[in-house]
């Protein structure tokens, strides 16, 4: 009996762990624009370690969403790879590139990429700017992208 209620409990704990949440795309509306969510090469999620996902049409609406908040309120930051359309992958580690010959659906031409040398190869096919995540939001702050929050 006892077997029996630490496997359930193990069970339990591990039900209540965050995680992310597919996207439906057609149907659902990014939780900043409130556009819907159709395109699977620039989707992006973000998962609160209480395992509530908050979905985003475009990169740049997950980064204006989660401007005001620390890194640490998430347990997941998720982009779409562009090479794979419709895979998430850690926010936090994917190359992004800028590039005005490759657009986004909020017109930032941000997109995500896994592997590094998938990102330059796109760079060098469509020119643009290779950054990583902190570098990438300075710019989109830097050029208004990102709304600047004030404090209150």
């Amino acid at each position: 009996m006892k077997t029996l209620a630490g496997v359930l409990c193990i069970f339990l704990f591990l039900a209540c762990r965050p995680a992310p949440q597919p996207i439906e795309y057609g149907s659902d509306l990014c939780d900043y624009c409130k556009m819907t969510i159709v395109d699977r090469q620039h989707a992006a999620e973000a998962v609160t370690g209480k395992g509530r996902a908050y979905r985003f049409d475009a990169i740049e609406c997950l980064l204006n969403y989660i401007e005001p908040t620390s890194d640490t309120d998430w347990a997941f930051l998720l982009v779409a790879d562009y090479e794979q359309p419709g895979v998430l992958i850690d926010a936090q580690e994917s190359h992004y590139l800028i590039s005005p010959n490759l657009p986004s659906p909020m017109g930032a031409f941000l997109s995500a990429f896994a592997e590094e040398s998938a990102a330059q190869e796109t760079q060098a096919a469509k020119d643009g700017r290779l950054y990583d995540w902190s570098s990438v939001r300075e710019e989109l702050r830097r050029n208004g992208v990102i709304k600047q929050v004030s404090a209150q």
